[in-house]
């Protein structure tokens, strides 16, 4: 199991930002039967464990208290920067089912690209059930399967082992093979008839239009 090590935080509000700069992460860690609690843990070693495992994956977080089973549950970035500058972890119960969701990886190449196809990817996410050490940290979607125009792939059609539930219905559509419309041209438009068109319009307009010497003033 991934590990990660936290170190107990009194520091809160403003006074974090010293914290940051030192390149420590605030993070608060919560569950069902665990008491709420503040730590610190190295910002690059949390990045590293996020790649690792995702918010699906079961991590244990080493506390000054003792090791925890968590979950990334969210996270906070800097909306400048992009950095992380928050993190909550979720103390999972050991022994007790769980759903998250977990990330669509595709992989492979569609044949029926090559057909004039393109794949449109309904989902980049599936909502899973498992137990804390059978989450999976991905679930692989090989597009080789769409071999032709027709083709699409469904729930039903993943290799997810037998110890992970989806909780979503069988034939629900994850990716699925569509073919491109062609754009219809648009109609040429005949500038001659325009003007033919436009100097009619004129001509009887101003055939309801007395000359300026046929006007009588009155007496």
């Amino acid at each position: 199991m991934i590990t990660l090590a936290a170190t107990r935080r009194d520091v809160y509000g403003k006074a974090l930002a010293k914290s940051r700069t030192e390149g420590l992460l605030p993070v608060v860690v919560y569950g069902r039967k665990e008491q709420s609690a503040s730590y610190f843990v190295a910002l690059p070693d949390f990045k590293k464990v996020y790649r690792e495992a995702g918010e699906s994956s079961v991590i244990s977080l080493k506390t000054p208290e003792g090791a925890l089973d968590v979950l990334i549950h969210e996270t906070g970035k800097d909306p400048i920067t992009g950095e992380f500058i928050h993190a909550d972890f979720y103390a999972v119960e050991k022994g007790k089912a769980l759903r998250v969701s977990a990330p669509i990886v595709w992989v492979g190449e569609a044949p029926a690209i090559k057909l004039g196809g393109i794949v449109v990817k309904v989902l980049h996410e599936l909502e899973v059930e498992a137990f804390p050490q059978d989450l999976p940290h991905e679930i692989s979607v090989d597009l080789a399967g769409l071999e032709t125009l027709e083709s699409q792939i469904s729930v039903k059609d993943l290799a997810i082992p037998a110890q992970v539930k989806i909780i979503a219905e069988p034939d629900d559509i994850v990716a699925a093979v569509a073919v491109a419309k062609e754009e219809e041209e648009a109609p040429v438009m005949d500038i001659s008839q325009i003007e033919v068109e436009k100097r009619g319009k004129q001509e009887e307009e101003g055939a309801g239009t007395p000359e300026q010497g046929d006007q009588t003033s009155s007496p």
